[in-house]
């Protein structure tokens, strides 16, 4: 199939890292690795970060409709349209009025929509996101979270679900030597949720000092310096800024590490998690969002109670104490990553859900 592939809040060529980027290229990956043709067929980036979405969005993107309907009367249209992660503060504003005007499927994946976002010009952006997930062939569904909410908002909504992934390869070809005590964790520092996080890690290793570990810590961003602040407290011979990493050097990290320690706040998973799980990290994490979704309590880790950093603290002083708990809960990580989500298994999956909506 020719695949028109689009992702409002950030195209998978954007210059700065994320969970969300990291995903669209994956997507990408997978529909590739499945035979299609698929083209990042826009740059636009409709994301707006306060209620009052600005005027020259509508603008922008009847502009862009115009300019990729140009293309296609010339060139001919794509077999469907693929939306990767529209949601209340960014929504697809090209891809439902071409198919329509084009006769062709629309698809959803990770969609998102919650009822308590109605406020403000973020209701007219919900609306749109409703309409899509209404029209949609199908809306590919990473999360049970997401499906919950879809279900609410559009009864009558198509869906499918397709279990977040990675390229495990660079992870599982790495021969873990974990050191004891090595803690680490990946995460980017900005504000809001990953801030928090932060906050919530080094509330609790500060109740662990008498217990023998180190942390490395891997990611960058504009608050740096607010998280070694939170950090000061601890001996800095106890911690190592890593700083942002490329896929196999966070890999090499892994390999030495003994567990992975991030809270979660407001994950929609975490690709991250996963990234470890498949070095043979197991988890501790907070039992938040859709953390749950990528980490099995009691199998692949530990998750506790959001927002309790006593038990947080408890949780990781188990895992550094009983060796044989963390060495079973490190091998089934690594089994839970290579089936269940992996990007073989994706591409199968997805494969699958496309080609039950484009009839050949």
């Amino acid at each position: 199939m020719k695949i028109a592939f689009y992702a409002p809040l950030k195209s998978p060529e954007h210059p700065v890292p994320s969970g969300d980027r990291l995903m669209a290229r994956q997507l990408l990956q997978a529909l590739t690795l499945a035979g299609h043709r698929v083209e990042v067929v826009s740059q636009l980036r409709a994301y707006s970060a306060l209620p009052d979405v600005p005027p020259d969005h509508e603008a922008d993107a009847a502009a862009e409709r115009h300019r990729i309907a140009t293309d296609w009367e010339t060139a001919g249209p794509p077999d469907l349209w693929f939306c990767y992660h529209p949601y209340y503060k960014a929504p697809d504003r090209l891809g439902p009025p071409l198919c329509r005007d084009f006769n062709m499927p629309y698809v959803t994946a990770e969609c998102s929509y919650s009822h308590r976002r109605n406020i403000g010009g973020w209701a007219v952006s919900q609306a749109l996101v409703r309409d899509g997930v209404r029209q949609a062939a199908v809306n590919i569904c990473l999360t049970e979270r997401d499906r919950r909410g879809l279900e609410d908002a559009v009864p009558e909504a198509r869906l499918a679900g397709l279990p977040p992934f990675i390229d495990a390869t660079p992870f599982l070809a790495t021969d873990p030597r974990p050191e004891a005590g090595h803690l680490v964790t990946v995460a980017m520092m900005r504000s809001g949720d990953k801030l928090s996080s932060y906050s919530a890690l080094a509330a609790a290793l500060s109740r662990l000092l008498d217990e023998d570990w180190s942390l490395s810590l891997i990611g960058d961003g504009p608050e740096r310096e607010a998280i070694g602040a939170l950090f000061s407290h601890i001996p800095a011979g106890r911690l190592r800024f890593h700083g942002q990493l490329k896929p196999a050097e966070i890999a090499a990290v892994f390999s030495s590490a003994s567990l992975y320690v991030w809270p979660g706040h407001g994950e929609a998973y975490g690709l991250a998690y996963l990234e470890a799980q498949a070095a043979g990290l197991p988890v501790i994490a907070e039992a938040v969002a859709g953390v749950p979704e990528v980490v099995v309590h009691e199998r692949t880790g530990l998750l506790t109670a959001p927002s309790d950093p006593q038990a947080y603290a408890e949780a990781i002083r188990t895992l550094l104490r009983d060796t044989e708990r963390r060495k079973t809960y490190a091998e089934a990580a690594r089994q839970f990553v290579a089936g269940k989500h992996s990007l073989a298994s994706a591409t199968k999956r997805l494969d699958t859900i496309l080609r039950s909506v484009v009839k050949e």
